[in-house]
């Protein structure tokens, strides 16, 4: 693993605003979906574990002072302090007459120090670094997931801002706004579990429909002949092609609801409904004969619809 600062293409005196701006710059540039780079999805993960410890004061000291490596894996401990290895002047450390451990730790004769001091000194350590593990931290993204995935159920792929790719099942109705959660898939603890990734629902704009809660809301073309007549059409769902009737003199604007035709039931709701505004549509080139019609209705059949808004 290279070091995240050369990753980053950052100093290391960088602040922590430059560091998020090369993160941001570095993972546009080479996100899978979207880069044409060569090996674009090595270097997207690259940058995000960069940026996984950079990014977080506390490893970026940790990783400054030397003490986690750039996979953010403790470093193996210096015990220096306490002489081990070979003295300047030739003697072999480990000889422990020179510190001063207190009285009853230390044996002036024998030159040895007490086992009790040893268990104080490296057993208490070691319980430390054990009660300092932590989980790894969760982590949060966002998925716009077509309603028709909505609808049926279904597997979508999620990026992770470490550029790590995950299969993510996503079940049928669940509701906007709604988060799954993916156990052990997040960031790396310290000595502890992974943390998790939790992923939050947004619904794809649809070409037809419009989400009002469970229900969907549609525009339905009809012909001036099918609103004066009344006739059988058929309407687009979530599920496929229904029939519905439309009565003789439906007027513009009228709304037919079609029970259980709109977003399937969740866990906590029912099934929402269709609801169809009807939208009469007139022929895009002008008939003289329905212009004649027209005229005679205006002459001899004249009405107000506006009346009640006065």
């Amino acid at each position: 693993m290279r070091d995240p600062y050369d990753v980053l293409g950052l100093a290391k005196s960088a602040s922590a605003a430059e560091i998020k701006s090369a993160f941001r710059k570095l993972a546009k540039k080479y996100h899978p979906d979207q880069s044409k780079e060569p090996r674009a999805k090595e270097r997207f993960a690259e940058v995000g574990s960069a940026y996984e410890i950079l990014g977080d004061e506390k490893k970026r000291k940790a990783f400054d002072r030397g003490e986690i490596d750039a996979e953010g894996k403790p470093r193996a401990p210096q015990f220096e302090g306490f002489g081990f290895g070979r003295q300047p002047g030739g003697g072999a450390r480990g000889d422990f007459r020179n510190f001063d451990f207190g009285s009853g730790g230390f044996s002036a004769e024998s030159g040895s120090i007490d086992p009790d001091i040893l268990s104080e000194l490296f057993g208490a350590g070691r319980t430390r670094a054990r009660s300092q593990s932590t989980r790894g931290e969760d982590m949060n993204v966002s998925v716009t997931v077509p309603l028709a995935t909505i609808a049926h159920g279904g597997s979508i792929r999620v990026a992770l801002p470490t550029g790590k790719m995950l299969d993510v099942a996503v079940p049928a109705g669940i509701e906007e706004g709604k988060s799954i959660r993916l156990r052990g898939q997040g960031h790396a603890g310290h000595r502890g579990a992974p943390g998790d990734v939790i992923v939050t629902i947004r619904y794809a704009p649809h070409p037809l429909f419009k989400v009002e809660g469970r229900d969907l809301r549609l525009d339905l073309p009809v012909t001036l002949y099918e609103a004066i007549l009344g006739a059988r059409v058929r309407a687009p769902t979530l599920s496929g092609e229904v029939e519905v009737s439309i009565a003789p003199g439906a007027s513009g604007g009228r709304v037919l609801r079609l029970r259980g035709k709109g977003l399937p039931a969740s866990a906590d709701h029912p099934a929402g409904d269709l609801l169809a505004t009807l939208r009469i549509v007139l022929p895009n080139e002008v008939d003289p004969e329905l212009t004649t019609l027209m005229r005679r209705l205006r002459d001899q059949k004249p009405y107000d619809p506006r009346s009640s808004m006065v």
